[in-house]
């Protein structure tokens, strides 16, 4: 297994196939000083290595205020329920619920993982098109990029001149049994090429950078797909 890592001062990569379990999504960790958050939570079945891994780094798990869901499917939601547990609260878009908080099995995918998801109640429901969350001295952005999923938000943060941007399963797949919407998708992927960001922290696949490589990996997604 590989170590937990610096993407950037404030952000690190402490869960994924190569970290934790080989069915988790890329986790990410933003550092808001007096606060922490989670971008997605695994499938569920690593949440102790996750916090492991946040300790490596230095920091006190007891400062993770939030775990903010991506979209619905078991590999980002699974361990919701064990970090909500700790105290964390749940961040996640009403277009999103009847995944993440009625657990409707064709939308988290868990079959697909055989595993049973643990429903959960979300503590912040984002709404619209753009919603703030303000982890310690840092402005998490949740950008609504519905496609992938009904209700999926791309996050991202600005730290020091840079732009960071959580974009989970840019790449697909796509299904219509979970809802997939191939044109909103496509509007979604540009959107996020607006955004310019500087580095991409991708939910499967880890960190793209420069900003010309972010752009074209959403463009090649694009092109495949469009």
């Amino acid at each position: 297994m590989q170590k937990p890592e610096k993407v950037f001062d404030g952000v690190y990569l402490v869960g994924g196939q190569d970290l934790t379990d080989m069915r988790d999504c890329c986790v990410y960790l933003v550092d808001g000083g007096s606060e922490l958050a989670l971008i997605d939570a695994g499938l569920g079945y690593s949440c102790r290595s996750i916090l492991d891994n946040i300790k490596k780094l230095g920091f006190d798990p007891s400062l993770l205020k939030y775990v903010i869901a991506t979209h619905g499917h078991i590999d980002h939601i699974g361990g919701l329920s064990h970090f909500q547990s700790l105290g964390a609260k749940i961040v996640g878009h009403e277009v999103e619920l009847d995944a993440i908080s009625k657990g409707l099995a064709h939308l988290t995918a868990a079959s697909y993982y055989r595993v049973n998801y643990q429903p959960v109640n979300v503590d912040v429901v984002l709404k619209g098109e753009k919603q703030d969350i303000t982890v310690g001295e840092r402005t998490l952005h949740c950008l609504f990029t519905p496609g992938h999923t009904p209700g999926g938000i791309s996050p991202y943060v600005d730290l020091d001149g840079c732009r960071i941007l959580f974009g989970q399963d840019i790449h697909g797949p796509f299904n219509a049994s979970w809802g997939s919407d191939i044109k909103k998708w496509i509007a979604s992927m540009k959107k996020l090429i607006d955004l310019k960001a500087d580095i991409l922290c991708e939910g499967h696949f880890g960190v793209y950078k420069p900003a010309a490589k972010v752009r074209q990996y959403i463009e090649h997604y694009l092109d495949q797909y469009d």
